[in-house]
């Protein structure tokens, strides 16, 4: 009897190993629709318009919205929508980044770009990209749509419950402004709330007099040192993908490039957190409490930052789809949040798009005309988001943008995943792994 029960759990084992596992099979279709001008066009411009708006304002990139519509409308299928909406996330990112230079932080005086905690996060991003996009190549489409679906449901209600409780702290502090100022009989006293998360202190505290400048000059406003820095590791990353384009895949030169990846990110990554573990470096935006951290507490988001990167090059998301709900748990404010996971998601987005041309997955007008597109749709959520912000004094609206935009991706990633999935069971078509070594672009 044991031995026929082992027998039995050994050839249910070879089913799994057999439906996961072919070698010498793919269940990647390269499909890339001609580019005419139609309904298909103009229904998907307007979509990635309206996603790149509100992925921007939310610091998300939007790739939870372009990647169903270049799917369900224009037609590619998955993967190559996955490159394409990369390519559109680099162009919103870059435009936002454009717009967010010239800003300073909504109540302390630095720019709005927090660089050191983009300095902490983005290697880790780079690093995780690169390992998500070899996994996108390997991951069969219903493995992505289980782990988008449970990731986004989770970030999407995480983040909404921290829209809610900033709202709440927004209500509070905009009563004590006008309680300040009933009590000096001036009804014109401007005050600007901060709109920080939790453990920002007491009302009072909050409340700050609009006394300086929200814009200045991009050379004043750019900390140049870790600009620098972070440049480096996006074109050492630049050189060690180039290169790798000369080696035969899965060959000895070809793993040691991916491998000497690590070294690269996690020595900048380590530089940034030991200053910050002993003091000499601080996370200026989240104000008095930026300057303690724990090392459990650094490598942590590390690993973080490699998830988001994961995620980014697996899904054709942002990392910001980590990022952004991270930070303002981190306690930086809305604003600060999703200008500096933009301003990390260029770098990634970047590195992911060269990553997809080199493997060949995307047609390059198609790309160029929608990431057009979602640049322009960028610089216009961003000016109409930030006039939103001003008159009503919510900052609280970029929480609820960021976990509006994830919840819909999720919805419409998922369901786009689903029905792929279906339709493969349907026509018997394999559903396992793909071979990377055998992958030929």
């Amino acid at each position: 009897m044991p031995e026929a029960a082992a027998a039995m759990a050994q050839d249910y084992l070879q089913v799994v190993v057999n439906f996961l596992w072919h070698p010498n099979e793919s269940s990647y279709q390269h499909v890339w629709p001609p580019i005419e001008f139609g309904w298909r066009i103009i229904v998907g411009s307007l979509i990635g318009f309206f996603g790149a708006a509100f992925g921007s304002v939310g610091g998300v990139g939007g790739g939870g919205i372009f990647v169903p519509m270049l799917t369900l409308i224009i037609g590619f299928d998955p993967k190559s929508s996955t490159a394409i909406s990369k390519f559109m996330i680099m162009g919103a990112a870059g435009s936002t980044v454009y717009y967010n230079l010239k800003l300073r932080h909504p109540t302390i005086d630095m720019p709005i770009i927090d660089y050191d905690l983009a300095l902490l996060f983005q290697p880790m991003l780079m690093l995780g990209i690169s390992i998500g996009v070899a996994f996108n190549v390997l991951f069969a489409d219903w493995m992505v749509t289980v782990l988008l679906i449970i990731l986004f449901i989770g970030t999407s209600t995480k983040a909404f419950m921290k829209g809610v409780e900033t709202w709440k702290k927004e209500t509070i502090m905009k009563k004590e402004a006008a309680k300040q100022a009933n009590a000096t009989g001036n009804e014109e006293t401007d005050y600007k709330p901060l709109p920080a998360g939790p453990g920002g202190g007491t009302a009072t505290k909050l409340l700050i007099k609009e006394a300086r400048k929200e814009e200045v000059s991009v050379i004043e406003n750019v900390c140049w040192k870790e600009l620098g820095l972070l440049v480096v590791v996006w074109a050492t990353f630049l050189v060690l993908q180039v290169s790798k384009e000369y080696t035969l895949t899965c060959s000895k030169w070809y793993w040691l490039l991916n491998l000497l990846q690590i070294p690269v990110s996690g020595g900048v990554t380590l530089y940034v957190a030991i200053g910050l573990y002993k003091g000499k470096r601080v996370i200026a935006s989240k104000g008095a409490e930026g300057a303690e951290w724990k090392a459990i507490k650094l490598f942590m988001y590390c690993l973080v930052g490699i998830l988001a990167g994961v995620v980014g090059g697996l899904l054709g998301l942002g990392g910001g789809f980590i990022l952004g709900p991270l930070f303002l748990e981190l306690g930086i404010p809305p604003q600060v949040s999703s200008a500096t996971a933009t301003f990390a998601m260029t770098f990634s987005s970047s590195m992911s798009v060269v990553e997809y041309y080199l493997l060949k997955r995307f047609p390059v007008p198609y790309a160029l005309y929608f990431a057009a597109v979602a640049t322009m749709a960028a610089l216009i959520g961003q000016h109409l988001v930030r006039k939103l912000i001003n008159i009503l004094g919510r900052a609280s609206l970029i929480i609820f943008i960021l976990a509006f935009t994830i919840f819909v991706s999720a919805v419409s990633l998922g369901g786009v995943g689903i029905s792929n999935m279906i339709q493969k069971i349907h026509n018997s078509e394999y559903m396992g792994f793909d071979n990377l070594c055998m992958y030929d672009p």
